[in-house]
């Protein structure tokens, strides 16, 4: 129902008030009075309830506004132009509308990036996790590696070569020759670490599990590489190639051998037992001191420092690592010469451990199985440079 509707009816309840004028006897008289009482009831309502029309009208514009200012607050933090928005709406819609006069706005203090100004409304940037430095591990990339599924391996270790041939003449007895071969055995060592954990922190931080993962595996390669190296398989220790390396003893006895040299009859060495190298480790500085030699004329030995030069000497690749000891080199054929044999790969494994679980930690193990042979102790020469 419109407007116009209570605007016809109140016509009719005029033309009702003009008809009640005439004799109270006449049936017409009668007719509009009782039409004009009918009218007046039927504007009343109308008006009641236009009346609650406007109020509902109202009160859903009030409601879409006061809906408008709580999506406004969830957007982000408070600023002087909402603020300014909220408190000055009204003068802006006049200011807007007159084009004439000014609005206020009133700053009661200076805003700083202080905690009790504006410094909660700075949210600090976060930049990729900066890790510590990792050593390029290559000991194992030179060696022979086979899966095991015993945690004892034996090998037939052969001791003596047939030597006993020789021309024979006619009717004669032919000589005879021995071979004889020794059993050894190498056990696999564990090599282990733990660290603990909250389980907030995660569930809070996933990516903190494949960070713990990473650099719980390679704190394993560390350990690895020392032992394959240096073990003195005492204890639980692998028993290692430079403990089981031939001396170095110059088969030439040059007069005054630089570190060049060295290796180089290093190699030699090797080859005279029929085992033919195929690598040479060294520490990083000793490998840049023989880089970085010059000859008479000024000019580097082992290339030019502009050129790309891969580390090598005599033919052979020079690995360049930590886990040897400044001043040593081994020399030798690795992959005939030693054979690592892995019973378990690196793994990592989380469980509980005595009150874990009611402090809600974990705990956090990682650990390998090795075992290593040393089958060639003559194919590896261990030696270091002169002073």
């Amino acid at each position: 129902m419109t407007y116009h509707d209570k605007r016809g009816l109140a016509a009719l309840k005029a033309a009702g008030h003009h008809l009640r004028t005439k004799d109270a006897g006449d049936p017409f008289d009668l007719l509009s009075k009782k039409f004009g009482d009918l009218t007046d009831v039927t504007v009343k309502r109308l008006d009641d309830m236009g009346d609650g029309l406007e109020k509902v009208t109202d009160r859903l514009a009030e409601m879409e506004k006061r809906n408008a200012r709580l999506s406004a607050r969830k957007d982000g933090p408070g600023t002087w132009g909402r603020e300014f928005l909220e408190a000055k709406g009204a003068e802006i819609k006049d200011l807007a509308e007159t084009n004439s006069g000014k609005v206020q706005l009133n700053v009661k203090s200076t805003l700083t990036t202080g905690p009790a100004s504006a410094g909660a409304l700075d949210v600090p940037m976060r930049d990729s996790t900066v890790l510590m430095p990792r050593r390029r591990l290559t000991i194992r990339s030179l060696m022979n590696v086979l899966g095991t599924s015993s945690g004892t391996v034996e090998y037939a270790n052969q001791t003596t070569r047939p030597g006993g041939a020789a021309t024979v003449a006619e009717g004669t007895e032919k000589p005879e020759s021995d071979l004889d071969f020794e059993l050894k055995t190498t056990s696999a060592k564990v090599v282990a670490h733990w660290i603990k954990a909250s389980r907030q922190i995660l569930e809070d931080a996933p990516q903190l599990r494949d960070l713990i993962d990473t650099e719980m595996r390679y704190g394993l390669a560390l350990e690895e590489e020392d032992q394959l190296l240096n073990g003195n398989g005492t204890g639980s220790n692998l028993s290692g190639m430079i403990p089981n390396a031939t001396a170095y003893l110059d088969p030439l006895t040059m007069a005054s051998p630089d570190m060049i040299d060295t290796i180089g009859t290093a190699v030699l060495q090797t080859a005279l037992t029929d085992v033919m190298p195929d690598g040479v480790i060294l520490h990083p500085s000793d490998w840049w001191k023989m880089r970085l030699l010059k000859d008479a004329d000024g000019k580097y030995i082992l290339g030019n420092p502009q050129a790309e030069v891969q580390p090598s000497l005599f033919g052979l690749p020079v690995v360049a690592t930590q886990a040897i000891a400044a001043g040593d080199f081994l020399v030798g054929s690795f992959s005939t010469a030693a054979t690592l044999y892995d019973r378990w790969q690196p793994r990592v494994e989380v469980g509980y451990v005595n009150d874990d679980f009611t402090k809600n930690l974990v705990t956090i193990l990682a650990e390998e199985r090795i075992a290593l042979a040393i089958k060639q102790p003559l194919g590896l020469t261990h030696g270091s440079f002169p002073v």
